[in-house]
């Protein structure tokens, strides 16, 4: 039985509003349209096309683009070289995949507490958990804004480590001026429907480094080659090889002719949503009850979650019940995330609560409110309206 909004009383709204949708208009749907009445509806030119554009956009020399996110942080995983026994440092507060990347490739993750004002994964901490079998560091760009890479790049120079940026969350978002995705040695990014452009599911990965861009083409396609100069003879045009053991991660044209054109829009949606997160900021910078997200002067979000953190102390409830009472409200709050060592398949693998306390106090208390471009000024009162009808009648 569905709850009842607050006082038994009429939501806020009458339909629900989801955290997060895509936004697709008639030329994204023409150019999914002329890619279906091409010749080519996979492995074609729309592919080459998106990868180039996209890798201009962030100032990255290679992209490669693969059927999902996870896709892309497991080829990343692969073309660091990371195998088994290898540990990789990373963020409990982040989807599964910034972690089950890991694993795919036999290696260890090892988890480091986070920053308890950015909510990214704390260098510090990561300093503590490097050993002998430490191969690399996947640092997550929590909601959109970039962790602290200037210190973890110097960490990872300093032991010779390679940084894996999961940038999922921040696609066009800036570090001290500069793209996310030219940064690092391998960026990951995600297209699925929620993320800032959408190629209905999709990833990439963006690079200078040739070496790893070599890796991460043939990694995609079976570990399958055709180029020339890599084979070792060549028996006619119809002859390939296939040179390392690879997986079948290919991205179809249909989806990169919507990624192009998404591509177009995608300062437009980010403008947007830096609109909406203003208008959260000022509307509850004062609300007693809730912490509003911390931006680090270093980076610039391109806020892909916003989300706040109830103060439990001043409230009669806990988070839970928020959560319900919101919901109840037609508001579509979810939470970002569950730690990933809580997880059922991670405690079976050994892991304990209590390991980033500074995490684990943080999921107790955060909740993620609608951010979305499509969203109308009348939403985001709503979402505002309704936020406050909750948290004020659950003050103490």
């Amino acid at each position: 039985m569905k709850k009842l909004a607050l006082y038994g009383g009429k939501p806020v709204r009458n339909t629900f509003l989801p955290y997060g949708r895509q936004w697709i208009e008639e030329d994204d749907l023409q150019a999914v349209v002329d890619t279906l009445n091409s010749d080519y509806l996979t492995t074609g030119p729309k592919i080459k096309e998106f990868e180039e554009k996209l890798a201009a956009y962030v100032g990255a020399k290679y992209a490669v683009a693969v059927s999902s996110g996870t896709a892309a942080l497991h080829a990343a995983c692969y073309a660091a070289g990371i195998k088994e026994g290898d540990e990789v440092i990373t963020t409990p507060i982040s989807f599964a995949a910034s972690a089950n990347c890991i694993l795919y490739q036999g290696g260890i993750p090892v988890f480091a507490d986070i920053n308890p004002q950015t909510y990214n994964i704390e260098p510090k901490e990561i300093e503590k958990k490097i050993t002998k079998k430490t191969k690399a560091i996947i640092p997550v760009d929590f909601t959109g804004q970039p962790a602290a890479l200037d210190e973890i790049k110097s960490i990872a120079e300093k032991h010779g480590l390679i940084v894996i940026e999961d940038a999922a969350h921040a696609l066009g978002a800036k570090y001290k001026g500069k793209k996310i995705g030219s940064i690092a040695d391998l960026t990951e990014f995600s297209f699925h429907p929620v993320k800032h452009i959408t190629t209905g599911e999709g990833g990439v990965i963006t690079t200078n480094d040739e070496n790893y861009y070599q890796k991460l083409t043939l990694f995609r396609t079976h570990g399958i080659t055709r180029d020339r100069a890599l084979m070792t003879e060549n028996e006619g045009e119809w002859y390939y090889q296939q040179l390392e053991l690879g997986y079948n991660y290919r991205i179809t044209d249909i989806q990169c002719a919507l990624g192009i054109s998404q591509l177009n829009k995608l300062d437009r949606f980010i403008s947007r949503r830096k609109e909406i997160a203003a208008k959260y900021n000022e509307a509850f910078k004062d609300v007693e009850g809730i912490i509003i997200p911390y931006q680090s002067e270093k980076a610039d979000s391109s806020w892909h979650l916003y989300i706040i953190q109830l103060e439990l102390d001043k409230l009669s409830v806990g988070r839970k019940e928020v959560f319900e009472a919101l919901r109840a409200e037609n508001i579509g709050v979810n939470v970002h995330y569950i730690p990933i060592y809580y997880h059922p398949y991670y405690q079976k693998l050994g892991y304990k609560k209590g390991l980033c306390p500074n995490a684990e106090k943080l999921y107790e208390r955060i909740i993620t409110l609608p951010l979305f471009p499509k969203m109308t000024d009348q939403d985001v009162e709503d979402v505002i309206q309704a936020v406050e009808k909750v948290i004020n009648y659950y003050r103490r």
